[in-house]
């Protein structure tokens, strides 16, 4: 179906239109992606610092594998696919620190390392190979505080995915090891994945939607500017010179805001002002609705009453886009119409992670 019509959606986007709209609530399509896009692609996976001793684990998903974390007795960080080898039950449920990996369903009990140690009346099976019925393995790294995985065990390494991104926000004051972890909030939206990742990708809708966004933030298409990578694009938002209404302190370290979305979901922020950052990833939990998690750092000891400005700011652009994106996502499914026009002076971002997109799942 996909290959059938690969070019002529491909000419469509060389003319501004979006992607079919129908995409955005087939199942089949979903699955799809989840195969060529989330199966092979690093994901964010949690903190480092709920993986730094021996036993200690966290769960997380590639796509549509589950995927556990483990630090192991040797000190080496792990992933492994957490599903059992014996009948597919997920082995691990959730965070936490643990002497082995057992599976709730039927005890067979797994190593640190993955490596199957016990498995109730195997002694009574024939030719029954413990070897080689381990916990089969993931790809696993580390980009300062945060942890990544890749369901693919053979994936290029994750300094490829990450490219520039580091050295950016180290050039805007941000030395993401000197954060301390604050909070963690979780979301779900009525709205495909694609949908949410599009809405972060411009800015064209902030001076009508996010007031107070575009109060502090200088939304102006000469001043706000927009760059795509070939793994991830970026948003820059410079401060007003005389910024209007209700708003935190801007002065610190970070003089301008930076944006990043990391191909394929996973959102970077830094607002300008003292030491912060934002990160965590969309997941799509079917075609119509989207979780995601967002991890917030600061410098250690910021002061609480800017934090809660910080914090009220941003949960009421999280407001306001919940309301834009359920909405759009309505829109298209109705439909009324195949698809949409693009602005690409302003909406080229969003014209990169659909030829993304098209491209990953034409391949499959």
């Amino acid at each position: 179906m996909i290959g059938a019509r690969a070019g002529e959606v491909a000419a469509a986007l060389d003319r501004g239109h979006t992607l079919p709209f129908a995409w955005y609530s087939d199942p089949d399509i979903l699955a799809l992606e989840q195969r060529a896009i989330f199966a092979r692609s690093w994901q964010y996976a949690g903190r480092a610092d709920e993986v730094a001793e021996p036993g200690d684990c966290l769960t997380c998903r590639a796509g549509p594998h589950p995927i556990v974390v483990v630090r192991g007795r040797d000190g080496v960080l792990r992933a492994l696919h957490n599903v059992c080898r014996h009948r597919g039950s997920e082995v691990v449920g959730g965070p936490g620190r643990r002497t082995s990996l057992q599976c709730p369903y039927h005890a067979w009990t797994y190593g640190l390392d993955g490596a199957l140690r016990a498995a109730p009346r195997s002694e009574r099976e024939a030719g029954f190979d413990r070897e080689r019925l381990g916990l089969r393995p993931a790809r696993v790294e580390t980009w300062g505080p945060f942890v990544f995985v890749n369901a693919d065990a053979d994936a290029a390494p994750l300094a490829d995915t990450l490219g520039e991104l580091p050295s950016l926000l180290s050039a805007a004051g941000l030395d993401v090891d000197a954060l301390a972890h604050h909070a963690r909030f979780h979301y779900e939206l009525d709205a495909n994945w694609k949908v949410c990742v599009e809405n972060y990708l411009e800015c064209y809708h902030c001076a009508v939607a996010h007031p107070s966004f575009s109060d502090l933030i200088d939304v102006d298409p000469d001043a706000y500017r927009l760059e795509a990578r070939p793994t991830f694009a970026s948003h820059y938002g410079p401060v007003r010179e005389r910024p209007r209404g209700q708003h935190y302190d801007t002065g610190g370290e970070v003089a301008e805001g930076q944006f990043h979305l990391v191909w394929p979901t996973l959102k970077v922020n830094a607002m300008p002002g003292r030491a912060n950052l934002s990160i965590g990833p969309l997941l799509p939990l079917t075609a119509d609705r989207t979780a995601g998690f967002l991890d917030y750092f600061f410098a250690p000891g910021v002061d609480p009453e800017w934090l809660e400005d910080f914090m009220e700011l941003d949960r009421r652009v999280g407001d306001e886009d919940r309301a834009l994106v359920e909405s759009v996502h309505r829109g298209m499914r109705s439909g009324a119409l195949e698809d949409g026009r693009l602005m690409l002076a302003s909406e080229h971002l969003i014209a990169a992670f659909q030829r993304y997109v098209l491209g990953a799942i034409s391949a499959t």
